[in-house]
């Protein structure tokens, strides 16, 4: 008889479920049947499987659970014996030649919540061929083995923190003389890019590094309002930068040294512009539908094929796997750097920022400033509306009945694009007059899993950002009248 998949169900890199209620022993041994069958039908199994955990409620019970499933099937495991950040697990994974890897985390989720990633055999996200693949074998039955597979207990980290080290040009930085906030939001990024500061006595202040696996107070997300403390500690403790990762250290937040926050796209700007002018890596680039046409320019300034995909990192794998793509990134804050992974690491972004700053000579401040000076204004917002399903139908049927000429947030639109989700380029009258002047468009996006909308929006200031944002916002919730 077939086991139930329950509530089982594999999205971009795996599932996600709120412990105790539906993230049970039995569910991820569910999951971990699945992933097994896949490895045995469509891997070499001989090469094994790795596992690794971060820091949430019951991870490293859940991750040997996994293990004595991949065991039971006569697959040999390497399980971590550490606190894993995702990155260092894929880097592993690559490394050892292994058939695969199992990351127990929920990533930026709540605390409440766990889940489990897949990662393939090259060292990032599964594909969308091998997620489905996976799925399609939930619920079904795994024969014990004949012979068991061998469990052993390995540190992943010290490997990959010589990677990462070896990446980036360590000596630029402690010559620098600047000091640096480290922020791992009680995530499994915890004392690695310390550990390296230490080493190379760069200065430097840790917050929230200690084990607390209820996340006090915060999604371990590196947005506002998660990053509040971030904002406080770099100005009170007179850093340069404030570098934060999320709960599995895959992404990357940051903020300046007055305090403000610096979104995803312009670490990716600023990361960008210093790879193509001083490192001159060959290569193309991607960006996500919902990320800053910035990237379009400076890619355009420097001759390179930018690729516009749908949002996920999925994508961004996709074609570095296909392709000669150097680098590729998405609005939360994963940015992957093939030469080093098909997949996000926050903690290597975060050296990076480090490297640029040393190289460049500027705070990361003056970076952000430099950057907008010389590629335009761009002003970026964003806002999660939690609503009925019924209203997010109404919302993107209207908007998908929009044709150019109408008006969207009181505005003329130009074109409308529905790569992933709906975007207007809106005629802006207060950006007429800026010299190079970002496009202001508005992307309206619904969840196909939760009832939830976003909205997104880049424009030539702030205030208009913040205006674009509320009027979405009144056409969306208009909705409810009609």
């Amino acid at each position: 008889m077939a086991e139930t998949t329950s509530v089982v169900k594999f999205g971009t890199d795996g599932w996600r479920g709120i412990i105790a209620d539906d993230f049970t022993y039995e569910n991820v041994r569910v999951a971990a049947r699945a992933i097994a069958q896949y490895v045995l039908n469509h891997e070499d199994p001989k090469k094994g499987i790795c596992i690794g955990y971060d820091t949430r409620f019951g991870s490293r019970s859940f991750a040997r659970v996994a293990a004595e499933v991949f065991s039971k099937a006569g697959i040999k495991v390497a399980l971590a014996s550490e606190i894993t950040p995702t990155p260092a697990l894929s880097y592993a994974v690559r490394e050892r030649h292994a058939a695969g890897g199992v990351m127990i985390t929920s990533s930026h989720n709540p605390a409440e919540w766990n889940g489990v990633k897949y990662k393939a055999s090259y060292g990032g996200s599964g594909r969308p061929s091998i997620m489905s693949s996976i799925e399609s074998y939930l619920g079904k039955p795994l024969p014990d083995a004949e012979k068991k597979g061998k469990i052993e207990e390995v540190n992943f980290n010290p490997e990959y923190v010589t990677a990462i080290a070896r990446f980036v040009d360590l000596e630029a930085i402690q010559r620098s003389g600047y000091k640096f906030l480290i922020d791992s939001m009680y995530g499994c990024g915890r004392g690695i890019l310390a550990s390296i500061f230490r080493r190379l006595d760069v200065p430097f202040v840790e917050i929230r590094s200690e084990l607390n696996p209820a996340f006090p107070g915060i999604n371990p997300e590196p947005i506002l309002p998660h990053i509040k403390a971030a904002q406080e500690a770099v100005v009170r403790e007179k850093c340069d930068a404030g570098l934060i990762t999320d709960g599995d250290a895959d992404r990357i937040g940051a903020v300046d040294e007055h305090g403000n926050v610096v979104d995803a796209h312009k670490i990716y700007a600023v990361l960008l512009k210093w790879v193509l002018e001083r490192k001159k890596w060959p290569g193309d680039i991607t960006r996500a539908f919902n990320t800053t046409k910035m990237l379009d320019r400076i890619a355009a300034k420097h001759g390179r094929k930018l690729h516009e995909h749908g949002i996920g990192f999925k994508y961004v794998c996709d074609l570095m796997l296909e392709g000669n793509i150097l680098m590729g990134g998405e609005e939360s804050g994963g940015i992957g750097i093939s030469r080093h992974l098909p997949e996000r690491d926050g903690l290597l972004n975060s050296l990076l920022i480090a490297n640029v700053m040393a190289d460049e000579k500027k705070t990361l401040g003056q970076l952000v400033a430099a950057l907008q000076e010389e590629f335009g204004e761009h002003q970026y917002g964003r806002v999660d509306m939690h609503i009925d399903d019924a209203l997010k139908q109404s919302a993107i049927q209207r908007a998908g009945a929009m044709k150019p000429g109408d008006l969207m947030a009181g505005m003329k639109v130009l074109r409308i694009e529905s790569l992933d989700g709906i975007k207007f380029f809106l005629e802006n009258p207060s950006c007429a007059g800026k010299a190079n002047a970002a496009e202001t468009w508005l992307l309206l996006r619904a969840s196909g899993t939760e009832p939830l909308l976003r909205v997104y929006c880049e424009s030539c200031s702030t205030d208009s950002v913040e205006k674009i944002l509320k009027q979405a916002r009144d056409f969306v919730l208009a909705g409810r009248a009609s």
